[in-house]
């Protein structure tokens, strides 16, 4: 449709390798409203559309084979097939030696999931995803120090940020404490972790240490928070 259509064109312009066929027919295309109150947080109502047609058979196992990181969204969670194809990617990944990523996505995905997404973690994940109150949900932790405490072995690297406090990054018997870089004034929080998540990955791929992995991060979302909307408008290969 021309949301998909418009889509694709975008990602492709600004150098995403896209290979998703499109689907004749059924679903339309995903589409969220995202309401931004004046304290910069923002809620949103989404529609995900085509998305949940996630099925195994989708997974393209040559862009998985190359890729230093196959990340999956816990947004997708929630149907069936889209579990099966989270999972027959995640051994995909592993097969060739390559590593699986996971964010934890929400709250209430968390609510809505955690025996799966506890089976996920333990079994398929080498690096998580998740803010405070995301992780403390997964492990009914009352504190942020108890969640960590059930996180640390569970997954090779648990990356778990905290907003203006910062974030902390829990690797075998290592925490790395990685503050939040400064901004002048947050405008829209929508993107933050999904930009964090972005500058890490792109740390980790290149070889860099767990502190520098986290110091990109830390731009990346700060940037994304700076302005309306979840795209960056500054190339942040200019800033880190």
């Amino acid at each position: 449709d021309a949301l998909g259509r418009a889509f694709t064109q975008e990602i492709r312009e600004i150098g995403v390798e896209y290979r998703t066929a499109p689907v004749a027919g059924g679903l339309p295309t995903a589409r969220c409203i995202v309401l931004i109150t004046p304290d910069a947080q923002r809620t949103m109502n989404t529609f995900l559309g085509a998305s949940t047609e996630l099925h195994p058979a989708d997974v393209d196992e040559a862009l998985v084979r190359d890729a230093f990181v196959t990340y999956l969204e816990g947004y997708l969670w929630d149907r069936p097939e889209a579990k099966e194809a989270f999972v027959h990617a995640a051994e995909l990944a592993h097969a060739h030696g390559r590593k699986v990523a996971l964010t934890l996505s929400d709250p209430f995905c968390v609510e809505r999931h955690r025996e799966s997404f506890l089976e996920l973690v333990d079994g398929h994940i080498d690096v998580l995803f998740a803010n405070e109150h995301e992780i403390m949900h997964l492990y009914k932790a009352a504190t942020f120090d108890e969640a960590k405490a059930a996180v640390r072995g569970k997954c090779e690297i648990a990356v778990l940020t905290r907003s203006e406090k910062g974030a902390h990054i829990l690797a075998g018997d290592r925490e790395v404490h990685v503050p939040a870089a400064p901004v002048e004034r947050v405008v829209d929080t929508t993107g933050a972790g999904d930009l964090f998540a972005a500058g890490f990955l792109f740390g980790l791929a290149r070889g860099k240490s767990l502190e520098e992995c986290g110091r990109i991060a830390a731009i990346a979302a700060a940037e994304v928070i700076s302005h309306i909307g979840p795209r960056p408008e500054t190339p942040l290969s200019t800033l880190i």
